[in-house]
């Protein structure tokens, strides 16, 4: 008898270093992660645990790369060759001192320095959040599909990468919806705009001037070329489907609104910022997952009603850099329907514009009530979907002109 056997391959979350701890802690070998008899004798300072002196000598806790909290050792100052860790260890410690007005880092007793417990523990977990975050760093600028950097910052609490988020470029649709159709052919444009490309012949006009700067009114849908189109890839009718053109940075609020983005660059008036991507579901499902949502305080729900309110996209566990940008009711984003490879009017692909010049170093906002062809900035229920009846959510955006509701 013959027997089919299915391989099923999973990827590991786990980092490198994890599995590497793992196979000592075992006291196993595995070539494919480095672990062999030769690589034991090798040691590298991950982050540094604890301070003490004993005898007028300073010693540091060290955790070792890839060996398990089992095997940290206390090593004397001067045989440490790691500055930057020396430095975020004493930046850490002066940061919770100065959070708890303590007024001294070391205590005496029995003629032996050391930290306090809660000032050691607290190092020791901004070192492993350090860590984190610098490995979710690396899987969002891995997982992007644009140019434009990503950083991550976190200098308000302890919190680390968002556990159940999973980072997409394009939408992902539910069983049954399909996202890309509706396209057979392009333009046949030697040099865009002319007078039968695609926003003329769906009727509308050119949404981006020369300056490739938005230069349409909100609740005007974008045409843009797609891939049957005759033009190449510098065609000024291609901006939002190159993605985003700006480092962003998506960093902790220090007012109680959890993840927020911001740009690290300069952004002109009316200029392509980011794209809002998540899962495409139907109102039906939306509606059950907002009663949920609404529950646990938070707002991932974007109904694409700019035809119908047959669908809406959630970015609550899959989505981009969007899915961190907070709500303001003085907004400095703008949102517009594009379409693209899909002409169907019920699935437009959501687009954020920039309103007015943005620092350097500004948080970037959009407007939660905001749609591409209708602004429902007005508190009156008659003027929600259904999804938007519900259990009403505080606003913590600041603005002078806050309507005091997310919904």
């Amino acid at each position: 008898t013959d027997f089919l056997i299915v391989a099923w391959y999973v990827p590991c979350l786990a980092s490198l270093e994890t599995l590497q701890e793992l196979c000592r802690k075992e006291n196993l070998r595995c070539k494919s992660l480095g672990i062999t008899n030769r690589s034991l004798k090798k040691y590298e300072v991950e982050y540094l645990c604890d301070y003490k002196v004993e005898e007028g000598t300073e010693y540091y806790l060290v955790k070792w790369k890839g060996w398990p909290e089992s095997s940290n050792t206390w090593e004397p100052q001067k045989n440490l060759k790691c500055p930057l860790l020396l430095q975020n260890f004493l930046s850490d410690k002066n940061e919770y001192l100065s959070r708890v007005r303590e007024g001294k880092a070391l205590k005496v007793r029995n003629h032996v320095k050391a930290l306090k417990p809660a000032v050691a523990d607290y190092i020791v977990k901004k070192a492993k959040q350090r860590i984190a975050l610098r490995r979710w760093k690396e899987e969002l600028n891995r997982k992007k599909n644009h140019k434009a950097m990503i950083l991550v910052e976190n200098t308000v609490d302890l919190e680390g990468p968002p556990l159940d988020f999973y980072y997409i470029n394009e939408y992902k649709p539910a069983p049954g919806i399909n996202v890309l159709n509706g396209i057979t052919t392009g333009c046949e444009c030697a040099d865009c705009p002319a007078e039968k490309c695609c926003p003329k012949e769906a009727g509308f006009i050119l949404a981006y001037n020369k300056r490739k700067k938005l230069k349409i009114q909100p609740g005007l849908p974008i045409y843009e070329c797609n891939s049957f189109c005759r033009c190449g890839p510098d065609c000024p009718n291609r901006i939002v489907q190159k993605g985003t053109p700006y480092s962003l940075c998506i960093f902790r609020t220090n007012n109680g609104r959890g993840w927020g983005v911001k740009t690290l660059q300069k952004i002109k008036t009316n200029s392509f910022v980011m794209e809002y991507v998540g899962e495409v579901i139907t109102s039906e499902e939306a509606e059950r997952r907002g009663q949920h949502y609404d529950n646990q305080g938070n707002t991932y729900l974007f109904d694409l009603d700019y035809d119908s309110d047959e669908f809406t996209v959630d970015a609550a566990r899959y989505g981009n850099v969007s899915h961190f940008v907070n709500h303001s009711c003085d907004p400095n984003l703008q949102v517009f329907n594009v379409f693209i490879d899909n002409l169907d009017l019920r699935l437009p692909r959501i687009a954020l514009f920039s309103t007015r010049t943005i620092k350097a170093g500004e948080e970037l906002t959009f407007d939660y009530q905001m749609k591409g062809s209708i602004d429902l900035t007005s508190d009156s229920a008659e003027g929600l979907s259904p999804s938007k009846k519900r259990i009403r959510t505080v606003c913590k955006c600041g603005a002078v002109c806050c309507r005091g509701y997310l919904n």
